[in-house]
């Protein structure tokens, strides 16, 4: 579990550091521009991480169906080879999915505008002030994210109705409770992701109205997915659960006082 999430943290990192860091520059300064070698790295670097994470998030609901559904199985199961090729697929998938779309993309020629219509450099913001011809690229977008991105969704589901299935047998209530717990905050990162992802890139054609739509969806797989995921997953660890409780009921963390030498 850790090993996955290790990559999910680095993925992360590099995510919200590709966007967040331009944003907060252009929101305290005048300097709202954006040089198009900046906007090519910017969009190869986003979309191979957010393919990377869809990925990536479906090896880790496998990896918690495993451990929960054959828990007897699962050290011979999930071996480390096992978890680095699921891992690197995830890599993979990535690049290959981000290369595609930034090639296509940046062969088109754009002179109808050179303002973007988004807080950073992304497919439909782009292929909106394209002078090309753009329905290509909108198949491609639609095709190779319902070939690669959108069986991702219903193979997390699919994972998680079986394991679901298996804590409801389980007789002991706390049983239950600390068997889902280990994947609840599994669950929140793939909704928040999954659904604000797959409603902006799984679409046929982008209008303006959509566009406006797609920045709010943004947000959240941009900006609020990778700042939830670290929250989200420490709070797994019991040292920081009674932390944070100490904090909220005001109690002082309990230790051991120095006796005084007379």
């Amino acid at each position: 579990m850790y090993f996955f999430i290790k990559h999910l943290a680095f993925l992360d990192m590099c995510y919200i550091s590709t966007i967040v860091p331009k944003l907060l520059m252009s929101s305290i300064s005048e300097c709202v521009t954006i040089s198009f070698g900046g906007c090519v790295i910017q969009l190869f670097i986003f979309l191979a991480m957010a393919a990377a994470e869809s990925t990536l998030l479906v090896a880790m609901s496998y990896d918690r169906y495993v451990a929960i559904c054959n828990p007897l199985h699962y050290t011979y199961i999930m071996k480390r080879e096992v978890c680095i090729q699921l891992a690197s697929t995830s890599w993979i998938i990535g690049s290959v999915y981000s290369t595609t779309h930034t090639v296509n993309t940046f062969r088109l020629n754009f002179c109808r505008s050179n303002i973007i219509d988004h807080f950073f450099c992304d497919l439909p913001p782009l292929l909106k002030i394209a002078c090309s011809d753009i329905r290509l690229n909108q198949r491609m977008i639609f095709v190779i994210g319902a070939v690669l991105i959108l069986p991702c969704f219903p193979l997390t589901v699919v994972s998680y109705v079986f394991i679901i299935r298996t804590i409801v047998r389980i007789p002991s209530a706390t049983g239950r409770r600390k068997t889902f717990s280990t994947c609840a905050s599994h669950l929140i990162t793939v909704g928040l992701f999954y659904l604000t992802g797959i409603s902006v890139y799984l679409r046929p054609n982008f209008t303006s109205t959509a566009l406006h739509q797609d920045r709010i969806s943004a947000v959240f797989y941009t900006i609020l997915v990778p700042m939830v995921n670290p929250i989200v997953y420490s709070l797994r660890n019991k040292e920081l659960k009674q932390a944070i409780k100490k904090i909220l009921t005001g109690r002082k963390p309990i230790g051991k006082t120095k006796k005084s030498c007379k």
